[in-house]
């Protein structure tokens, strides 16, 4: 086993003594920052209890332990990896000395390199053949993969090739290092990523060490490599950089773009759309104000010479836009939405000459460092009234408030108040839509024609069986979340899906379609969210809400076309009475919260003993409805009404909304399947005499058909 591998397994089993002899190990296991790139873990609250530079480093020597390669190129890789990261290592003490007399921090390949030839300088004096080799790859560690991921240009890599010219290399050798080098340094975050990029990285080392230059990149092929995994998952990158292109002459926005090295950009802006990517790297590429860190003072823009700048970061906007979610690294979505609609303000012009776009809450900082002239830091800076909102509502994410919470941050930026999304577990909440598909295929049975609406399509459930059960049809998707849409989007893309999706309001159909163009409109399980979470007049849980969605639809149907509603009902007769026994401890408690909680109505309940009471079945049923999802779903499920109908109340609002000459082809309620047996263990459901009875009926179908002629 490698030396330094023995080191740090007596590190790991407890002998604190064993880093002294090693300054590089002293270094890393003292390191009090958590210096670690966001996009390769999973939790950011396990780096409180863990030293994930460490880990890294015996990661990549474990795999060098390991390579069938000649003994001097493992001894030689060996230090080289050993003193790679140890810029990211260090007490909080040690790093404000390092800084202060010159180490660079912030570039890691640089700083670890200036620390490692002071240690040889304390140590020894001049550097050897031997450790200027070290030196080298320690300086150039990583830059072939970043190459590749559009990050460094080539040039970046040629101290590399100065080993062959000056001698201390051949050609072959170097080849016969960088390969096991690139193996450790990539396989270490992932050999699967490894087995990904091999052939290219070889090939890109076999260029190198030979002096054969690939081709000057383009920027459409740096902008391509720097978007790999948001094309990955479905970003259609050359449609949107042609608009772009139409909007602006990017050859002139990003000029000196292509000599500039990138930090942080994909971890940091991989989840923004390419639009808004562009719109940052314009943003950063041409600075209004430069803020400096030891002053605080701007700088106008006649003081900024690009020319002067030749490395970006990222680093600091990456850190700010995850947290931890129950132990998952979450994108920080609130900052993100934020983020959105401040560069959706923005056009083109404005990115490149200002001024800025005003928002009391947010701006953009471009910061430089006293110590690093040649490197600016981007990010974007929310108030603290800003921050402090964002807090509560993380805060607030498994309590009532949540939802009040989101609306003021809706109203402190200028977001639309019915432009709910459930921002931090909305990919949990699409793929548990994605699972009641059994459910939906009976809309199957009633779709007329060629153009059908899908409102609110979810995780696209119903998109995807039109799309294999009805190949004639068009299916497009409606929905007025960006959250819902940006997912759609990517699935389409991904999965070649034929289906469309527009970002659209539920209540104003013509403005998205051509009145008298559809042949059916599809409410499933949407209806109650309109009702529960629209304001209409003023006030949420309005029937008015529902009359303009029925009214929205009917419009854009052409004669013959149909309105297909699936949705919860209430049971008739309204004033029947039901009893429910818990067979859980906190049954009870739950109901008190429930009660608290619920706006839709006043729920109305007698108690009778420590676990049993008396109610309204309407009431009784819409609870349960809540109580089935469980904890996790409550923040949600509290805010909505499932039931907001009985059956002759939901003909009633057909007729005055659509008239006597709608058709009501199909009137059907049922229980829903899964609600008897979620509940079964967990209550006993009785009549007013306490005799068990099933459960009411919990859904409707209802089809409505234009008369074809009118």
């Amino acid at each position: 086993m490698l030396h330094a591998l023995d080191a740090i397994t007596a590190i790991r089993q407890g002998d604190e003594t064993a880093a002294k002899p090693h300054s590089w190990l002293m270094k890393l296991v003292s390191a009090e920052e958590r210096i670690v790139n966001l996009e390769r873990i999973t939790s950011i609250g396990q780096l409180a209890a863990a030293n994930p530079v460490l880990d890294y480093v015996e990661r990549t020597l474990k795999i060098l332990d390991s390579l069938p390669v000649s003994y001097w190129i493992k001894e030689l890789l060996e230090e080289v990896l050993m003193w790679a990261e140890t810029a990211k290592g260090g007490t909080m003490r040690d790093r404000l000395r390092w800084q202060q007399s010159g180490v660079n921090l912030f570039l890691h390949n640089i700083g670890s390199a200036q620390l490692y030839e002071r240690h040889i300088r304390d140590t020894g004096g001049v550097m050897t053949p031997h450790e200027e080799m070290v030196h080298t790859l320690i300086l150039t560690h990583g830059l072939v993969g970043q190459h590749i991921r559009g990050e460094v240009p080539f040039e970046e890599n040629l101290p590399l090739l100065q080993l062959v010219e000056q001698g201390q290399l051949t050609a072959d050798e170097l080849i016969r290092l960088l390969i096991p080098l690139n193996h450790c340094i990539v396989g270490a975050v992932s050999e699967e990523l490894w087995h990904s990029v091999q052939e290219e990285v070889t090939a890109l080392i076999r260029r190198l060490a030979t002096g054969t230059q690939p081709n000057m990149w383009t920027y459409e092929d740096r902008l391509r490599r720097l978007r790999t995994a948001s094309i990955a998952r479905g970003e259609d990158f050359d449609r949107q950089l042609s608009q772009i292109r139409q909007q602006t002459d990017l050859t002139h926005a990003l000029h000196g773009f292509q000599n500039m090295t990138l930090w942080y950009v994909e971890a940091a802006l991989q989840d923004y759309s390419l639009e808004e990517f562009m719109k940052v790297l314009l943003l950063a590429l041409h600075p209004k104000k430069l803020y400096r860190e030891d002053q605080g003072l701007e700088r106008q823009q006649e003081e900024v010479n690009p020319g002067s700048v030749s490395h970006l970061s990222f680093e600091p906007l990456m850190n700010d836009m995850y947290y931890d979610y129950q132990g998952v690294k979450k994108l920080n979505v609130y900052k993100k939405r934020m983020i959105e609609q401040y560069l959706r303000q923005m056009d083109w012009n404005t990115c490149l000459h200002g001024p800025a776009t005003v928002n009391p809450h947010l701006s953009h900082r471009i910061e430089r460092k006293p110590e690093l002239p040649d490197t600016v830091f981007f990010t974007f800076e929310f108030s603290r009234a800003a921050e402090k909102l964002i807090e509560f509502c993380i805060e607030a994410e498994k309590s009532p408030l949540y939802e009040k919470a989101v609306l003021l941050l809706f109203d402190l930026f200028g977001l639309r108040r019915d432009a709910y999304d459930r921002f931090h577990n909305e990919e949990s909440y699409l793929n548990d839509m994605n699972s009641t598909g059994d459910y939906k295929k009976v809309i199957l049975d009633y779709i007329t024609g060629e153009v059908v609406l899908d409102i609110g399509p979810g995780g696209g459930v119903l998109l995807d069986l039109m799309e294999e059960q009805l190949p004639h049809v068009r299916p497009v998707g409606i929905d007025i979340s960006s959250n819902v849409i940006e997912a759609l989007e990517k699935r389409k893309r991904l999965e070649h899906k034929p289906w469309e999706v527009l970002k659209g309001d539920a209540l104003r159909l013509r403005e998205y379609v051509e009145p008298g163009s559809v042949d059916t409109v599809i409410f499933s399980s949407i209806i109650h969210e309109l009702y529960s979470y629209i304001e209409k007049d003023g006030f949420r849980f309005n029937r008015a809400t529902v009359e303009a969605a029925l009214f929205s639809a009917y419009e854009v149907l052409r004669p013959g076309g149909r309105i297909i509603i699936r949705d919860g009902i209430m049971t008739e007769p309204v004033d029947t009475m039901r009893r429910i026994r818990f067979r859980e401890a906190d049954g009870l408690e739950w109901l008190l919260r429930y009660a608290s909680d619920f706006k839709g109505r006043a729920i109305v309940y007698e108690q009778l003993a420590q676990d049993e009471v008396r109610l309204p079945v309407n009431d009784a049923m819409e609870f349960l409805y809540t109580y089935t999802w469980g904890d996790e779903a409550y923040v949600h499920e509290v805010q909505e009404q499932f039931g907001y109908f009985t059956p002759s109340q939901y003909e009633e609002c057909i007729r005055k909304t659509l008239g006597e000459e709608a058709i009501i082809r199909v009137q059907q309620h049922y229980l829903q399947e899964g609600y008897a047996e979620a509940l079964a263990d967990r209550i006993v459901f009785m009549d007013e005499e306490g005799q068990p009875v099933k459960l009411p009926d919990s859904t409707c179908l209802y089809v409505i058909e234009k008369p074809a002629h009118t």
